[in-house]
């Protein structure tokens, strides 16, 4: 294979743009080995690849999702998990990008989810289309993220949460951040992330911000290997669950079929809540919201129903996705006894005091 350069990834580049319908599996990953390969790309180059994937909509062609994810977990630094086939590590996820800016969900339901029993290892980073993304929370409410060692990678405990930052595991992305950062829309790698949690889970539920994306992304979730899933999205194109009303959702089934129905409030048994009364503030602001949220036991400030209800739902999904609930009612009981038992509360303290740990311990390393 020719060394790359500039001048190789032409080609590449003007196929994109002026044949986007025979631009195919193999040709992303030859791009993707350019963009991620210091000197293979001009920074011009990159933005125009970047614009000539959005303006193609890639990412709502089934082949071209798992090639882009399989070529990005072949670099990824791996993932050493602990016990990992002692019960189904799962995983709950947003693309982002809905423009609905919503108090983070899916970290919260995430946490309460491990709180009634799942193993959740949850991958994510900080907002990039969001005042406040899943990082930018928990590194308010005083969690640590350790980078893995390259050599000697210290195993992901078995404990009932952890997060782990994308960026920890996937730095060949690092090299297209600026370009990503300058770009007034979301690309392609925005909507990739939840595909690629290195300690690949086997349970998940995954937001998609238009319904187009669900079959796509149904389908790349069960060619990586997972077993049990919901792509939901909500009618308003919304990411999550909707406490609102109605949500689409793509039912992956350990059988490997895949089901489409809509779901809404009343069949979590809850009340639907305006996505207004669901808001994102800063992450001070949402890490003691969520604080309030899980040690108030339960006597939970009446202002902050509606996002107990919208975690309620999402975390009562992934509970289901676990194993641990029998259906959407159940989840929601289950998830709730996480919450006033104080249960969730202690799953993240423990992950808070394991980070804490390893980094004094990395640090007496160095």
């Amino acid at each position: 294979m020719p060394d790359l350069s500039p001048t190789t990834f032409k080609p590449i580049l003007l196929k994109l743009i002026k044949s986007p319908q025979d631009f195919g599996a193999a040709d992303i990953g030859l791009a993707l080995d350019h963009v991620i390969t210091p000197g293979a790309t001009l920074p011009e180059q990159v933005g125009a690849f970047l614009t000539g994937l959005a303006v193609a909509r890639v990412e709502l062609r089934e082949e071209f999702i798992i090639a882009a994810a399989a070529f990005i977990y072949s670099r990824a630094i791996p993932a050493v998990v602990s016990d990992a086939d002692k019960g189904p590590i799962v995983d709950i996820v947003g693309t982002g990008g809905d423009g609905h800016n919503t108090f983070n969900v899916s970290t919260t339901a995430a946490v309460v989810a491990a709180g009634a029993g799942a193993r959740v290892i949850k991958h994510g980073s900080r907002a990039s289309t969001s005042s406040s993304g899943s990082a930018d929370l928990l590194q308010a409410l005083g969690c640590i993220f350790v980078p893995p060692q390259a050599k000697a990678p210290s195993p992901i405990p078995d404990i009932p949460f952890v997060f782990i930052l994308a960026p920890h595991y996937h730095p060949a992305l690092a090299t297209l951040a600026p370009a990503r950062r300058a770009l007034p829309f979301r690309t392609l790698f925005n909507v990739l992330g939840p595909l690629l949690n290195p300690t690949r889970p086997r349970g998940m539920v995954l937001g998609v911000a238009e319904p187009a994306l669900g079959p796509p992304f149904v389908a790349a979730l069960k060619s990586g290997g997972v077993k049990r899933a919901y792509v939901v999205c909500g009618a308003e194109g919304l990411d999550e669950i909707s406490c609102a009303g109605a949500t689409h959702v793509w039912e992956l089934l350990e059988n490997g079929d895949v089901r489409e129905r809509t779901l809404c409030p009343a069949d979590f048994g809850l009340p639907a809540h305006p996505l207004s009364d669901v808001k994102s503030a800063t992450p001070a602001d949402n890490a003691a919201a969520f604080e309030a949220l899980l040690t108030s036991g339960d006597n939970i400030p009446e202002h902050l129903t509606p996002i107990l209800d919208f975690v309620l739902m999402n975390a009562a999904a992934l509970l289901v996705v676990a194993g641990r609930a029998e259906n959407f009612v159940d989840g929601v009981r289950l998830a709730r006894e996480s919450v006033t038992s104080g249960k969730a509360w202690h799953a993240l303290e423990v992950f808070r005091e394991y980070g804490v740990k390893e980094s004094a311990e990395a640090e007496l390393r160095t």
